[in-house]
């Protein structure tokens, strides 16, 4: 369906590789005008240059634990634009590896202050504009272990955790004013990341597809094809949802 988001206008952030990159393009193949979003600038243009968009597209380097930097995110969208229909908080680290008592104190802080006090900022930036329109959708990236846990992944699981109940608790704030806010929980997706890792550790992905019982591991377009289903009409009964696309992860 190319027209789903016809005539809608998103923003992306972590827009620079990965599930973001490919979000944006499935966001533009339904119709929708995109804001780029990414805290590297190289990244973010390498996007800009992949989906080919023309006019449809811009990117804007933006730090989502920076409130004046996401304002001017939202502020530069209804400038070029006119308005912001679906946002796509995407953004996230990782830090793995470390049992809780072992992960240093910054890392955990700045793990926290991207994974989930930048969802809050981000929310905080774009609820203003869509108060402002009477509509709009917001959809929160967490992960398939925001409702399960993971040895070693102690602030990353406790990052994805918070997601959900910050977009739970929007969602109950929001709904009835226009906004509808909900959350994809991904299971593992083939990104470069995976790709290296299965370079470094023979097997690696092997391991992870065992642990998927539909048999594969998941594409960045399984989760932009989620996107645009959330932020379209199609789904304007579904608000402070979290969806799993994991591929049965969390069913074991």
């Amino acid at each position: 369906m190319p027209d789903t988001l016809s005539g809608k206008v998103a923003l992306v952030t972590g827009a620079g590789g990965g599930i973001g990159r490919e979000t944006v393009r499935v966001l533009l193949e339904n119709g929708a005008r995109v804001a780029v979003a990414d805290i590297s600038e190289d990244a973010g243009r390498e996007t800009i240059e992949y989906v080919g968009a023309g006019d449809d597209a811009f990117f804007h380097k933006t730090d989502v634990t920076d409130l004046a930097s996401f304002e001017g995110l939202v502020a530069k969208t209804v400038e070029t634009y006119g308005r912001l229909d679906v946002a796509h908080n995407n953004a996230g680290i990782e830090f793995s590896g470390l049992d809780l008592a072992d992960v240093p104190v910054e890392e955990f802080q700045k793990l926290i202050a991207v994974n989930y006090t930048g969802v809050f900022i981000s929310m905080k930036a774009e609820i203003p504009q869509m108060l402002k329109q009477g509509e709009g959708s917001i959809i929160n990236t967490a992960s398939a272990l925001g409702i399960v846990a993971l040895p070693g992944q102690s602030a990353y699981v406790s990052s994805k955790h918070a997601v959900i109940g910050l977009t739970k608790a929007a969602a109950m704030e929001y709904s009835g004013r226009g906004i509808r806010v909900n959350t994809i929980l991904p299971g593992v997706i083939r990104t470069p990341m995976i790709e290296a890792l299965d370079v470094q550790h023979p097997g690696f992905s092997d391991m992870l597809l065992k642990e998927h019982p539909i048999g594969r591991l998941g594409l960045p377009r399984d989760i932009g094809n989620a996107v645009v289903w959330l932020g379209s009409e199609l789904s304007s009964f579904v608000t402070g949802t979290s969806l799993l696309v994991d591929g049965g992860y969390s069913t074991h």
